[in-house]
């Protein structure tokens, strides 16, 4: 059993699908891993310290794929980099796969099998494996240590003999895992928190972590998550009157982060220009949804944008991979859970249970079609179930 870890083709992505740790963990598998050389640069994991954890480093990603029965990523990869893996190889990545369709026939067309970590089921078995928890975790921290840089001033009330300075006030929107991360986070640097979400659940999760929690609790409020908790899409009614709570409260924060995402769908706006404009100067914005559209208006991809009444909307890519080293170990913890899964231990080789729920949820493509009922062609594809509804704060 040959596992290939890739380097990451893009120069945004920082982040590795194996520590050394998960590299000792497949070779008591019985596996044979191969490194593309540099794979753990950007996260701080040196070509040196694979060898050392038993791993062949290898010259580059065609190498570390040539033959390979299991290939891990952060990305989906190309593929026209899965040359070389053997038939039926499983690809193990972040698989992106809404609006992608074309790139799905294409891997499809390798003959690989290729799984999607963030499709994971949110089940009580699969809770190590979830890759969208672990990243977001990070991501809701990473963003308040990004408005604290940005702001320009401090975040506790301090009583000098100078004066006094008042606290910041922070505001969460979407109260998920990267939300209730942000809250905890900003809390411990002594802001003043308040957070907002759809799901009447959060309610609960916000007060705990000491916010105050705002929203519009009517009776749609009450039917807001899915059986499989997940925030559902509200109508344009309850957004209206949602908007109009939070825009007086927004004009009074200095720091707001939104985190709200619905898997599959651009991201909800929840700050409008006319919000931003209410804001003071030097009040600073992180948008986590950006790379969906983004929940701010005015939010720019990969930019930190200064609006003209001077305040901060920060767009920054990849969140997550702002803390490689920490993201690429809980990432390749994820992954080492599932691939335990996919091999007998016996005789310490791949034995995929196809029907196992873990492996239906996430597969994308197998046996040169793409088989996922909910990215397989129409004229082909069974009967889709209803879709379950987006996670509020990925």
């Amino acid at each position: 059993m040959r596992i290939a870890i890739v380097k990451e083709s893009s120069a945004s992505e920082p982040r590795v699908a194996a520590s050394a740790d998960t590299v000792k963990r497949y070779i008591g598998l019985g596996a044979a891993v191969f490194v593309a050389s540099g794979a753990g640069s950007a996260s701080g994991i040196g070509d040196g310290e694979y060898e050392g954890a038993g791993a062949t480093v290898v010259a580059d990603n065609a190498a570390a794929v040539a033959g390979a029965d299991i290939v891990l990523a952060v990305r989906r990869p190309e593929a026209a980099a899965l040359k070389g893996a053997n038939k039926g190889a499983l690809v193990i990545a972040i698989a992106d796969p809404h609006g992608h369709e074309a790139a799905l026939g294409e891997i499809a067309g390798t003959g690989v099998s290729l799984f999607a970590m963030e499709l994971m089921p949110r089940i009580t078995r699969a809770q190590v494996m979830d890759v969208l928890s672990s990243q977001a975790n990070l991501a809701g921290y990473r963003a308040v240590i990004d408005a604290s840089s940005e702001f320009g001033r401090a975040f506790p009330m301090m009583m000098t003999a100078a004066g006094t300075v008042p606290a910041a006030r922070v505001f969460i929107m979407g109260a998920g895992v990267a939300g209730l991360q942000a809250i905890a986070t900003a809390r411990r640097l002594g802001a003043v928190v308040s957070a907002t979400d759809v799901r009447p659940a959060a309610k609960e999760q916000v007060e705990s972590l000491g916010a105050k929690f705002i929203a519009v609790e009517d009776e749609e409020f009450k039917q807001a998550e899915t059986s499989g908790g997940y925030a559902k899409a509200m109508s344009a009614e309850y957004q209206a009157k949602q908007a109009a709570l939070t825009a007086s409260h927004i004009a009074k924060q200095d720091i707001v982060i939104t985190t709200a995402l619905i898997p599959g769908r651009p991201a909800p706006k929840l700050v409008s220009a006319d919000m931003v404009a209410s804001m003071k100067p030097g009040s600073v914005i992180i948008d986590l949804a950006v790379e969906r559209g983004g929940n701010v208006a005015g939010a720019v991809p990969g930019e930190v944008v200064t609006t003209a009444n001077g305040v901060k909307i920060v767009g920054h890519l990849n969140v997550p991979g702002r803390l490689a080293a920490t993201a690429s170990q809980l990432y390749a913890k994820n992954l080492y859970a599932f691939v335990e899964t996919l091999v007998d231990k016996g005789s310490k080789a791949l034995s995929v249970k196809w029907d196992d729920e873990l492996v239906k949820a996430t597969l994308l493509t197998k046996d040169g079609a793409v088989v996922h009922p909910g990215f397989a062609p129409q004229e082909s594809a069974p009967a889709p179930a209803p879709a379950a509804e987006g996670a509020s704060a990925a």
